[in-house]
């Protein structure tokens, strides 16, 4: 509730407790057990900074804060708290406030979309659940493609740009670091899974305007912008992200503002812990930078938690406004939890801050808001005041009737079955989301989005091609984007600029604009007027005729075929039948540096360029020197570096088969040399055998001869002489001995 332009919170002993609307940006905190109170005293806040004119953007996640659409209702519950904050109930105002609705998945609001590039490698990495060696190499595709200007907006063309990648991995590495097929392939599975979880209708061509939710009313009330996260919260990664994106693109699209009287914009996040869950210490730097510098650009970020312990300490810091609700303390650790956050409160002598948080009841809390001077307040036990909205979710019918722009004092028992009203039409494709509640349900309708059709064939977008220092690719330095178009008959260009077409004003926008007011970041005002970037670009009126200025005509070296696709621009013209340009035979050419205005093909604008012109003699008109560009013996004169690329690739696959063919040939040869090698050595080994065979059966024959009688007696009579002979010649050879030696005395 709004008193003396400050936001009353609740009630304490001392008496009211307010928070200050110039010490709004500088963040808070909503924290406390379940049950306790947090989203009442996030729904008076967000009525506080309505009142006061300032946008709020809040997460929706048990779908019980669409209410604030609608006015509350007067209880016996309700009375109590307003006598005990000291509030007749008689003279307190129940009445809604303006409200919209945004869905992702756009079922039960306005659809929100982003593209991949416009979500970024960190956040998209996160969002995969991608580690820090696949984000970086996400990241090296995200630069490559910034570098060479591809669209990288839909998952579609992520895929298409990752199989690329996978295909050329080599070539990437050298250029931009290690890139391996394996973690191409956990991306591309990465992926698949973001397309069954929602990813798919999330990711489009148009990225989502967040100043779309700086909006007021035509009571200079600010809209309460509603995200429906029932759904998006099954996906705890996908809807901290998002919620990670929206915050970073906020800080991307504001200008600096410093101190203000109040915030231009108020973000309450539920559920804050998963915001940090998992976080890289690359994605944690970002948001410790985004949360302490986006307070001088005038939004305020409010958390909302269980317990402060589930914030990082140096984001924690930064909040500087905080309501502690009860908490529990039935284990240690929860313990521990009480202690940290009874710490980060200024000490009230009147109690106990830590038992106090244990004994708060239901709508109590303790509550501690900076003062005029910045400085945190002594905490105070307050009776946080009811909300003047519905306490309470609508019905399904009743959301889907809000959600449509329609007044919930008009719906009537015969809406149609999706809850819409029966003029509710379509919006045309391409035509942005309605402003207002008035106008979104006659061009929006509150239905599942369709279903993207699976293209009929692969992707038609002309594939990258790698940087001119590949020498794999071999491509000419000289074409750097496979989008220009080089071939241009005939082209006329002004010597001097001409008068800029008048734009006919959109009418019919700027009455639909009349009701409420947007946010200008360039003049800081809410202004009563669609911003350009908010709304269909009116057609332009015919152009005032204009007095014929001296052109330069500027002819090709070489017409090219005509399967190549020409680009056209307002002023070029282009012949039935072009013909090529026949320099006259002079003896001195007339050549002089000149400026010459030249339309960039990429941004559509006319850049001034110094060249080298030469004046035809029959005609008197000037013309460029003509260069023939460097073209390597294997391309065309069209110089498509995608053309190039397919035949370096073919002749890459032929010399390749080539080298095959001649390969198995020397196999073949090596291969009979081996069986020779191996013939010679098997007949060897035969004769090898056939020897060892003879001198066994010539050693079986001897031993047959010895096992017979007659051998037998042949060997023991050789066996006897030989054992005679040996005695006699022993004992011989000792006697001589000892007659040598003297021997013994007879």
């Amino acid at each position: 509730m709004l008193q003396d332009g400050k936001i009353q919170i609740g009630t304490c002993e001392s008496g009211p407790v307010y928070l200050r609307p110039e010490m709004a940006n500088r963040h808070g905190l909503i924290a406390g057990a379940t049950g306790t109170g947090k989203t009442v005293t996030l729904k008076v806040l967000a009525e506080g900074f309505s009142e006061m004119g300032v946008p709020v953007f809040l997460s929706d996640i048990k779908s019980d804060l669409s209410g604030m659409v609608k006015p509350g209702t007067r209880t016996e519950a309700i009375d109590r708290r307003l006598t005990k904050c000291g509030i007749d109930p008689e003279a307190f105002d129940y009445h809604a406030f303006p409200t919209r609705f945004w869905d992702v998945y756009g079922r039960n609001g306005q659809q929100i979309q982003s593209t991949v590039r416009g979500m970024g490698a960190q956040l998209l990495g996160r969002m995969l659940g991608l580690n820090e060696i696949q984000t970086g190499v996400l990241g090296i595709l995200f630069r490559y493609c910034d570098q060479y200007g591809y669209s990288l907006n839909t998952l579609e063309e992520l895929k298409s740009k990752l199989i690329f990648m996978g295909e050329h991995a080599k070539e990437f590495t050298l250029q931009y670091g290690n890139v391996s097929v394996t973690t191409i392939g956990a991306i591309q599975r990465a992926v698949a899974t973001l397309e069954e979880e929602g990813g798919k209708v999330f990711f489009g061509e148009d990225e989502f305007d967040v100043l779309r939710w700086m909006t007021l009313d035509e009571n200079e009330r600010g809209f309460i912008n509603i995200l429906s996260a029932d759904e998006l919260f099954a996906h705890p990664l996908m809807y901290s992200t998002f919620l990670l994106w929206m915050l970073t693109r906020l800080y991307e699209r504001l200008p600096e503002r410093g101190d203000a009287e109040k915030p231009l914009i108020v973000f309450f996040f539920d559920e804050a812990h998963l915001l940090f869950d998992d976080c890289s210490r690359t994605l944690m730097d970002k948001i410790e930078k985004v949360v302490r510098l986006i307070r001088s650009k005038g939004v305020g970020v409010y958390f909302i938690t269980q317990s402060p312990a589930d914030i990082p300490m140096p984001i924690l810091g930064q909040l500087g406004n905080r309501v502690q609700h009860a908490l529990r303390a039935y284990t240690p650790l929860d313990q521990k939890a009480v202690k940290v956050a009874a710490q980060t409160f200024r000490t009230n002598t009147g109690f106990d801050t830590e038992e106090a948080i244990t004994s708060l009841k239901t709508g109590e809390a303790l509550v501690s808001c900076l003062d005029a001077d910045g400085a945190p307040g002594i905490v105070e036990r307050t009776t946080v005041l009811p909300p003047q909205s519905h306490l309470g979710a609508l019905s399904p019918e009743e959301r889907a009737w809000a959600a449509a722009g329609k007044e919930l004092a008009d719906m009537t028992g015969d809406e149609p079955e999706n809850g819409l009203p029966e003029n509710a039409e379509e919006a045309p494709p391409g035509t942005q989301m309605p402003e207002t509640p008035e106008t979104a349900a006659g061009l929006w309708k509150q239905e599942a989005p369709p279903v993207w059709p699976e293209p009929a064939e692969p992707f038609t977008e002309p594939e990258p091609v790698l940087s001119p220092q590949i020498p794999h690719l071999e491509i000419p330095v000289t074409y750097t984007a496979p989008d220009l178009i080089q071939h241009v008959p005939t082209l006329e260009i002004p010597v001097t600029p001409s008068t800029p077409e008048p734009v006919q004003e959109n009418t019919e926008q700027k009455k639909m604009s009349q009701t409420f007011k947007v946010y200008d970041p360039i003049t800081g005002q809410y202004v009563e007027q669609e911003k350009p970037d908010m709304t269909p670009v009116a057609p332009a009126a015919p152009a005032a005729p204009v007095q014929p200025v001296p052109t330069i005509q500027v002819q090709p070296a070489a017409q090219q075929p005509a399967a190549a696709p020409a680009y056209t621009a307002p002023v070029m013209q282009q012949p039935a039948a072009a013909q090529p340009y026949v320099q006259p035979v002079v003896q001195q050419p007339i050549l002089q540096q000149m400026p010459v205005m030249i339309q960039d093909p990429a941004t559509g604008q006319y850049v001034q360029q110094m060249m080298l012109m030469q004046q035809d003699p029959a005609t008197g008109n000037w013309f460029p020197v003509q260069q023939a560009p460097v073209i390597p013996p294997a391309a065309q004169p069209t110089m498509d570096p995608i053309a190039l690329a397919e035949q370096q690739k073919a002749a890459a696959a032929a010399q390749k088969e080539a080298e095959k063919v001649a390969l198995q040939a020397q196999k073949d040869a090596e291969k009979a040399a081996r069986e020779a090698a191996k013939a010679a050595k098997e007949q060897e080994a035969a004769e090898r055998r056939a020897r060892n065979d003879a001198l066994r059966e010539e050693a079986a024959e001897r031993a047959r001869k010895n096992d017979s009688v007659a051998g037998r007696i042949t060997n023991t009579a050789i066996s006897t002489a030989t054992r005679q002979v040996t005695s006699t010649l022993t004992k011989g050879l000792t006697n001589a001995i000892s007659d040598l030696f003297g021997g013994k005395k007879k």
